[in-house]
Formats: C-alpha cells, sequence, structure tokens
C-alpha cells in the first residue's frame, strides 16, 4: 500500500504542477489573451475544405467562408466519394460563387489524402483548411493572418466552438471546446501549441507542400502536421478571438467513435516521434513530453481508482463470508466511522482546484451561462464526462496495439 501512496502522491503532485502552470501563464497574460497582429501583408488565401457525405452542412459553410471579411482567392471542396448530394449541392453554388471550385475524387483518399490533392492545385500563398460542418465568423480569417507577419510562424488556429447545444451531449462537449481553445492559447505563450484542428486552421502553402502535405496514415493529421511544423523550426500560433462554429456529436455513439479517433491519432504521433524525446527544441522538451504525460495522467488514474476498487469490493466479499462462517454480525455502531487521510484531503483539492480551472476558463471563452441549470451540467461534465476518457484511452490502446499485432491499418472513423 505504501508503493500506491506514492504513486497517488506523485499523480496528484503532477495534476497540481499542471494547475498552476496554467494559471499562472493565464495571470500573466490575460491582458492580451485576444490581442492579435494587424497585417502588414495581403496574402493571397485559398481555402481548402475536404467533404465526405457532408449534404446538410456543406452549403452553410461554404456561405460562411465566402461572407469572409478577408479576401478569398478561392475555396476548392474536394469531393471525397460523397454518396449523397454533396456534390450537386456544391456544383448549383459554383453558379453563384466564381471562386468555388470542386474536385471529385475517383476513389476514396481519406481526409489527409483530400487535403493535399486540394494544396497542390490552390494559388494562395496561404492554406485555410475548414472542416465541412464549420462555421467561421465574418472576421475570424481576417484576424488570424497577421500572425503570419513573423516569417516563423508556420500556422494559426481559431478557437473552435460548439455551433447547435440541442442535446444535453452537445453542451457537455461546449464546455470541452472552449477549456480547448483556452488552453490552446495558454499554450502558444510557450510555444506549446501541439494542435491546428480542421475546422479552422491556416498554413503556408510553401511550408505545407515542402514538408510532405498531411500524413494520410494518421488518425489525426492536424496533430501530426503541427508537430511536423515544429520539428522543422516553425511555430503555431492560437487566435481565440477568431471563433469558428463546428457541430459536435449529437449521440454517444458518434462522441466515442470522434474520441477514440483523437485517442489512437495522437497515440500514432507518440509512436512517430518518440525518437525525438527530450531533444529537437520544443517538440521534443515540451510538446511531447506534455502530451505524452496528459494522456498518461488519465491512465495512471484510472488505474489507481480500478486497483481501490477491486481490491475493496474485494476484501468486503471475503469479510462477508467469514461473518456468515462465522456467524457473527456483519456490521456494528463502531465499525461505521471515517478516517480521514491526507491522501483524501489532496482528492478534495483537486476536485475544488478542477472546478475553479474550468469555471475560470468557461468565463474566459464566454461559455458560463445558464444559470443554476448549468451548473449542475459543469459538475456532470467535470465528474461523469471527462471520467470517461481514461476508459476510452484504455481501449484505444488494445485497438492500436490489436491493429500492430495484425500488421493491419487502423481505417477511418466517422464523427
Amino acid at each position: 500500500m505504501k508503493i500506491l501512496s506514492v504513486i497517488y502522491l506523485v499523480y496528484m503532485f503532477i495534476a497540481l504542477y499542471m494547475f498552476f502552470f496554467f494559471i499562472l501563464v493565464y495571470i500573466r497574460n490575460k491582458k492580451t489573451l485576444f490581442d492579435y497582429p494587424k497585417t502588414k501583408k495581403n496574402y493571397t488565401l485559398s481555402v481548402v475544405t475536404p467533404a465526405y457525405n457532408e449534404q446538410d452542412s456543406i452549403e452553410g459553410t461554404i456561405k460562411a467562408v465566402l461572407s469572409s471579411s478577408y479576401k478569398i482567392e478561392e475555396m476548392i471542396v474536394v469531393n471525397d466519394c460523397s454518396k449523397d448530394k454533396t456534390k450537386e449541392i456544391v456544383e448549383k453554388l459554383m453558379q453563384k460563387y466564381k471562386n468555388l471550385k470542386l474536385i471529385n475524387n475517383e476513389k476514396n483518399l481519406g481526409k489527409a489524402g483530400s487535403l493535399n490533392k486540394g494544396i497542390k492545385i490552390a494559388v494562395g500563398e496561404l492554406i485555410a483548411v475548414i472542416d465541412s460542418d464549420s462555421y467561421p465568423e465574418k472576421q475570424a480569417i481576417e484576424k488570424m493572418i497577421g500572425f503570419f507577419n513573423d516569417n516563423k510562424v508556420g500556422a494559426v488556429t481559431s478557437a473552435i466552438l460548439v455551433k447547435q447545444k440541442d442535446t444535453f451531449m452537445r453542451k457537455l462537449q461546449s464546455f470541452e471546446y472552449a477549456i480547448i481553445a483556452w488552453t490552446r492559447k495558454l499554450l502558444s505563450y510557450v510555444e506549446g501549441v501541439y494542435a491546428t484542428p480542421g475546422p479552422l486552421s491556416i498554413y503556408r502553402r510553401k511550408l505545407l507542400l515542402e514538408i510532405g502535405g498531411f500524413d494520410t496514415k494518421n488518425l489525426t493529421e492536424d496533430i501530426e502536421i503541427t508537430w511536423r511544423i515544429v520539428y522543422y523550426g516553425y511555430r503555431a500560433e492560437s487566435c481565440p478571438s477568431a471563433k469558428v462554429y463546428s457541430i459536435a456529436p449529437s449521440k454517444v455513439s458518434g462522441w466515442f467513435k470522434q474520441r477514440m479517433r483523437w485517442n489512437i491519432g495522437g497515440l500514432q504521433c507518440i509512436n512517430k516521434y518518440k525518437e525525438f524525446f527530450l531533444k529537437k527544441g520544443m517538440l521534443g522538451f515540451f510538446i511531447l513530453p506534455f502530451f505524452t504525460l496528459s494522456l498518461c495522467l488519465g491512465i495512471l488514474g484510472l488505474g489507481i481508482f480500478t486497483y481501490l476498487g477491486v481490491t475493496r469490493l474485494l476484501k468486503n466479499f471475503l469479510f462477508t463470508q467469514y461473518t456468515f462462517v462465522a456467524g457473527t454480525q456483519l456490521i456494528t455502531a463502531e465499525d461505521v466511522f471515517i478516517t480521514p487521510t491526507v491522501l483524501n484531503f489532496f482528492g478534495i483539492v483537486l476536485l475544488l482546484l478542477g472546478l475553479f480551472f474550468v469555471f475560470t476558463g468557461l468565463g474566459v471563452i464566454g461559455e458560463r451561462k445558464g444559470g443554476v441549470r448549468n451548473i449542475f451540467n459543469i459538475l456532470f461534465y467535470m465528474i461523469v464526462y471527462l471520467t470517461l476518457y481514461p476508459f476510452i484511452m484504455f481501449i484505444s490502446i488494445i485497438k492500436l496495439s490489436t491493429a500492430k499485432i495484425r500488421r493491419k491499418r487502423i481505417g477511418w472513423m466517422t464523427k
């Protein structure tokens, strides 16, 4: 039990360290959190949007993008063999928007492959990648362009928020998206942005071509491309004042598939770049250790929880069996007591600090609305929703390991 106590204390130390790291970075930079540099050059910009069976959202995405306050040189929709009316909807909109283009893949290339195809024919100096179910605000792209004044900036990402909050599952995800947007900006202050997500991110086209485009074998091409950009000596920035609204999964099944894809893709990135651990600048000395540690914390917590739960059930079972055999009382008044420990104290402190962290982040991004009912949702998000992540990670590790043993490539997972 002493070893378990040491592991538990190490877990607490790391969790507290990460909490104070983010809070201190926030306190130091809260006045500039939503600042963005004014552009010094009129970059030509192409938008590339991969689409697969997006008939319900593609029209809204196109209209939102092409109504941007920044001049869009062209918007290229890459139709990846959709089986619905995606192609017909885009063709109809091409009559209205002369800078709208359509590529129809002859065979399914996946998201990364479709992006690479669009990038090759794009004419813009900058490439904006926008998912076909995402809706950027009118000035979102314009606010992001100024970061490219710095020649060492290779990519800029936005604040991704949930568009529809019509289900309980989507409301919980709205909290998650807001916290991610907040912490991603905080990471940018230490050059630690590790992902430039698909709903809205902008890249230097020349750089994308030089480093080989998006990795078609990785399930999270947005994480992998960011790590590769950092590997080549560039950095990624975050602009939370540039908001884009994305359609989140409405059901648990869709949410589970999406999180599985995120986790497996993250594990693929760790495996691909593991040799640079504590090497190669910020990639090896911060991004890779931070990302790995974040994933491991959940598994470690799950392990501790499982061990304590199983041992307690086993002890109770054996105790019950013994009392029946011995013919003694199952429980007496003297047995009902609570013994506070240092470990219990740290657990309560960590929970309260976690609540403080979430409430602060939601307040900064503007998602802390709804009164008492919303407080219940936030508590559910903290206590139940986040608790499911270690289980998903555990399943992801098993799935990835099984695929490696069978020498099979893991296919794409839809939302």
